[in-house]
């Protein structure tokens, strides 16, 4: 496993709430503690994993991505790992959910994906009724049909490519961002057969949201770069900008009803747009400092809105006036918004940090809100997406599965 991809992997898995470090020696004695103490430290600080918290579930599924990504254990180790940390490292509090109700009704069915571990990161909404999401720590893509709960999945010929956002082009290929490998790829689902498009700059980390223009041109963020890239499909050329903002960590994308990308810095308090033929990158800081927008979503006027994932609030960008407002998301400050959409006049989105995670419903006309809680838990929803026929996708990281929220 290289340097690179295993701080990706520690970083990725590992998320845990803001608590103060305990010292590596306050690891408790107990069969599994030896096993911890080799096979977690290749990859990272044994601080790391003592001061994360899960279910036995959540274990279950910590050391399942772990496996993936190349951690030496075995079967029986596994087991032992399993009890001996879901029994001295317990979920930690989190802020119960606030349940709110309204007008309208949802039923949300979910999937477990077959691979343990796999990390469910994006969904795609295809086009032909199936949902398709990416195995972020399994590196592959799965296609769900939701009429059967038939999976089959699809692996990238790279391996460890931490494959994350993934869009659909209009031939119906799916195109996808190699997280850990720095390149985009693109399957064909008809032969199951890939390709894959380097990025041309090795500093060019952590390509992450990709999104296709009105003229068949794919942006896509690039995170720890700070920067924003174009691909040309009929060319494969690929050219990249950077971010003026120093660790911006662009992170969502939407598109305008002009065309323009337009994409959130959750490493700092702005939204900007990238101007399609110079690549030219305008900021527009958002009023509170504090503020780190990690998803966003756009409405038919070019309004946008965006999940502050810091603050726990939803905020509401017009692009026109430059106006902003903001809400604070039901259940509070420690809520971590992330997933976010439009869907029939209201904004969708996750809350992500309580128990269970809450699928959220605003009206931006009463301004009221409506929530529901995600059957499973959640366990993070990082994406979500409107379906042809108006319903939501979402992936729930946390949990290994993909649902579908009808709404009635």
């Amino acid at each position: 496993m290289s340097k690179r991809y295993a701080m990706l992997l520690a970083a990725a898995a590992l998320v845990c709430f803001a608590l103060p470090a305990r010292s590596q020696s306050t690891l408790p004695d107990g069969s599994g503690k030896e096993i911890v103490q080799t096979a977690c430290t290749r990859c990272h600080s044994l601080n790391q994993v003592v001061n994360s918290g899960y279910t036995r579930d959540g274990w279950q599924n910590t050391i399942a991505m772990m496996v993936n990504a190349g951690a030496p254990l075995t079967a029986d180790q596994v087991g032992t790992v399993v009890d001996y940390l879901s029994k001295n490292f317990p979920e930690k509090p989190a802020p119960l959910a606030v349940a709110i109700a309204g007008p309208v009704q949802v039923t949300i069915k979910e999937w477990l994906v077959p691979t343990p571990g796999s990390r469910p990161h994006d969904p795609l909404a295809y086009s032909d009724g199936s949902i398709w999401y990416t195995g972020h720590m399994a590196n592959l893509l799965g296609r769900l049909d939701p009429k059967t709960g038939q999976i089959r999945e699809f692996h990238p010929p790279t391996p460890g490519s931490g494959p994350h956002g993934l869009v659909e082009d209009k031939g119906g290929n799916i195109w996808f961002t190699g997280n850990f490998k720095g390149y985009i790829g693109e399957l064909d689902p008809k032969t199951g057969t890939f390709k894959q498009f380097p990025l041309p700059d090795p500093s060019a980390r952590d390509p992450h949201t990709p999104l296709f223009d009105p003229k068949g041109i794919l942006w896509f963020t690039v995170q720890s770069a700070d920067m924003v890239g174009r691909l040309d499909p009929k060319t494969g050329q690929i050219k990249l900008t950077s971010v003026p903002t120093p660790r911006a960590l662009p992170y969502g994308m939407v598109m305008t009803s002009k065309g323009i990308p337009l994409f959130c810095e959750f490493g700092s308090n702005k939204l900007a747009t990238i101007d399609p033929d110079t690549m030219a990158i305008r900021e527009y800081p958002l009023p509170n400092d504090a503020t780190r927008p990690r998803r966003i979503a756009i409405t038919p006027d070019d309004v946008v809105y965006y999940s502050d994932y810091s603050r726990g609030y939803l905020g509401r960008f017009d692009t026109k006036t430059g106006q902003t407002t903001e809400w604070p998301s039901p259940s509070g400050p420690q809520s971590r918004p992330y997933g976010i959409t439009y869907l029939k006049g209201a904004i969708w989105y996750s809350e992500s940090a309580v128990r269970p995670n809450t699928l959220v419903r605003f009206d931006p006309v009463s301004q009221k809100f409506q929530t529901w809680p995600i059957p499973s838990g959640g366990g993070v929803v990082r994406n979500m997406m409107v379906t042809r026929d108006g319903n939501i996708v979402m992936a729930e990281s946390g949990v290994n599965r993909v649902a579908l929220v009808e709404i009635r």
